[in-house]
């Protein structure tokens, strides 16, 4: 589906090899990608109808950010802003895209958790486990984890991703990979964490992409953002009950009360749930970085 905010003057785009579920990328020659963050919204895997105006721009502007923040850990596929690159692309688009190396994706999505919530509050309230982990009883929603864990997922080109314990992932890339990719996952997910907290957020729970440049292990797609991470505002945190959110767990709220089965077609978002989302992903954008969206 296309959204005005998604259309391009293809005269001045490179060749558009990938089509994800929030993302657009381009071939733009030279092992680079033109990776582009399209308003579409995306829940419980499925692109959804309506656009979120902004929301593009928030998710390109907040990974440069981290990408920027957390490369003392592991290295980025970043290579240029489309702001800061000078091409005859329209602004619409340069606010919303990057440049970006070609990797070799790794097919896992990693997972770190901070705090019981989503996916790993039903499997806990199920089985009293978390991606096949024992867990202490009596854990309520937003209950924060003795420590942060791993939990990977495999990634689906269609239909819904799943849950994988971290020996079934070894099964899949090897030991090794494993353990280096969960210890990256962790750490980025503590530096994270302490860094929002001191902005008056808390990340709940991040995934992860990474890929493979001349070997070496990279962070690539987004980092933490409002869609690929739970952030919760910290004045309002309270376990037991379901948290004030910078995310789009809006979304998924509204779309559990229709009954939705979670398959295609999504139901319609109202014109007031688009707007309100569109201000927590711009609010959570200038709580973390201090600046406003370009």
């Amino acid at each position: 589906m296309t959204h005005p905010s998604d259309v391009l003057i293809e005269s001045a785009m490179p060749d558009l090899i990938y089509s994800g579920k929030v993302r657009d990328t381009h071939d733009a020659g030279n092992g680079l990608l033109l990776m582009v963050s399209t308003d579409r919204i995306s829940a419980y895997d499925v692109v959804l109808p309506n656009a979120i105006p902004g929301k593009g721009a928030v998710l390109n502007q907040i990974s440069a950010f981290w990408f920027a923040q957390t490369e003392h850990i592991v290295p980025n596929h970043l290579v240029q802003m489309g702001l800061d690159r000078a091409t005859d692309l329209p602004e619409s688009i340069k606010r919303r895209s990057m440049y970006v190396r070609k990797a070799d994706r790794i097919d896992i999505e990693c997972v770190a958790r901070g705090y019981i919530t989503g996916s790993a509050l039903q499997e806990y309230s199920d089985a009293g486990t978390v991606a096949g982990l024992k867990i202490p009883s009596g854990m309520v929603e937003g209950d924060l984890f003795p420590s942060p864990i791993f939990t990977p997922a495999t990634k689906a080109e269609e239909g819904h991703d799943e849950n994988i314990s971290v020996e079934h992932m070894a099964d899949l890339i090897g030991a090794e990979l494993t353990s280096k990719l969960q210890n990256i996952t962790l750490k980025i997910y503590d530096f994270a964490h302490e860094f929002a907290l001191n902005k008056g957020i808390i990340i709940a729970d991040t995934k992860l992409e990474f890929g493979l440049i001349d070997g070496n292990i990279t962070l690539i797609d987004e980092l933490l953002t409002p869609d690929s991470s739970r952030f919760w505002d910290r004045d309002g945190y309270q376990p037991g009950s379901i948290q004030p959110n910078f995310d789009k767990q809006f979304v998924r709220d509204w779309l559990n009360s229709q009954k939705w089965n979670r398959e295609p077609p999504a139901p319609d978002l109202p014109a007031e749930i688009v707007s309100k989302t569109a201000v927590r992903y711009e609010d959570a954008f200038v709580k973390i970085t201090g600046r406003n969206l370009k």
